[in-house]
């Protein structure tokens, strides 16, 4: 179990915190957000669902309402926002295709990464953790495949314009169709599969399973960073009974970046991002503030502007700023040898 780290205390901000409305403050209601999140709790558990499931059982469901209801009233988003799209799974083929698992990862990869499989830009694969899974959610899959869809960078840098949600809700589409093509592609090699998208909380949280799968770390922000892709791309993914392997986690220095950079902090409006990791259901992370983030999350079309502003997501960068990260890890370990 993790430790609770000592943090610092904050800084002064460049730009004026956004004070939240009253009618959509009173939205949050008294449930505290980070509370469910599991802020402070020194024992892992499954999460908590705070948005984008059913509203009826949600804390903040009201708030998810009248984002929703906004949301969709804008002429140029009607239609974007396609959570409620229904699809019927292919049938399982009687006979099961033959392949080593190695074998399975290789064409998994190249079909997502083809036409059919909606040019899906990175794969991941790993086993299913059960503190991953929301409250009462589980499965048997013994496999989970993530898939990375890129942004436009150029699209998502408009936030917290409804043009960034736009371009926000047609990857997470892309993903949802790319996870549900996969999922029929098992099944048509005699294998179970399900597909999830985003944004609506399936069953289990991809952001843990993606890092374990390598395909990248947790920045400040709350959301992953990839070496290619930094901070822009969205999540789907694919439980499955296939036989396939796990890819390795991938680590280039992301922590001590996030440490020394404050550009996401302050570009927050409402302040929701600390300098420092905290506890949260038994293990010590990034965190954003849930209560801080929420109303203005609801008030701008879903925001995205610490992913838009995080170095890491101007194109071409990642893999420049991985390359420097890694070297500077390769000098401390050689200064670290030498003292030692």
């Amino acid at each position: 179990m993790a430790k609770e780290e000592k943090h610092r205390p904050r800084m002064q901000r460049r730009t004026p915190v956004w004070p939240a409305p009253d009618e959509v403050q009173a939205l949050m209601g008294d449930v505290s957000g980070n509370e469910l999140n599991g802020w402070n709790e020194p024992e892992v558990r499954q999460p908590t669902p705070v948005m984008w499931a059913n509203p009826a059982k949600l804390a903040h469901g009201d708030m998810q309402i009248r984002m929703t209801e906004e949301f969709v009233a804008h002429p140029e988003l009607h239609g974007v926002l396609r959570m409620s799209d229904r699809h019927e799974p292919l049938a399982i083929a009687p006979e099961q295709t033959q392949r080593s698992s190695q074998q399975w990862i290789a064409a998994l990869t190249e079909f997502s990464a083809g036409p059919s499989g909606h040019g899906v830009e990175l794969v991941g694969v790993t086993q299913p953790q059960a503190e991953w899974f929301f409250e009462g959610r589980s499965s048997e899959m013994p496999w989970i495949v993530l898939l990375a869809i890129a942004m436009d960078h150029e699209q998502l840098a408009t936030a917290p314009e409804h043009t960034s949600a736009i371009e926000v809700h047609k990857q997470y589409n892309r993903g949802t169709s790319a996870a549900r093509a996969l999922a029929d592609w098992f099944r048509s090699h005699g294998f179970r599969a399900e597909g999830h998208g985003g944004p609506g909380a399936g069953p289990i949280q991809m952001v843990p399973a993606a890092i374990q799968a390598g395909l990248g770390e947790l920045g400040k922000h709350g959301s992953i960073i990839n070496r290619e892709l930094g901070s822009s791309f969205r999540l789907a993914a694919v439980l499955t009974d296939a036989p396939l392997t796990v890819s390795a986690p991938d680590s280039f220095g992301v922590d001590d970046f996030c440490f020394g950079c404050r550009i996401c902090t302050d570009a927050c409006p409402p302040d929701a991002i600390a300098p420092d990791k905290r506890l949260v259901r038994g293990i010590t992370k990034w965190a954003v503030d849930f209560d801080r983030c929420l109303p203005y999350f609801a008030e701008s079309y879903g925001c995205g502007i610490c992913i838009a502003v995080c170095p890491w997501s101007t194109p071409g960068a990642a893999p420049r700023l991985a390359e420097n990260m890694l070297r500077k890890q390769e000098r401390r370990q050689a200064r670290e040898s030498e003292s030692g």
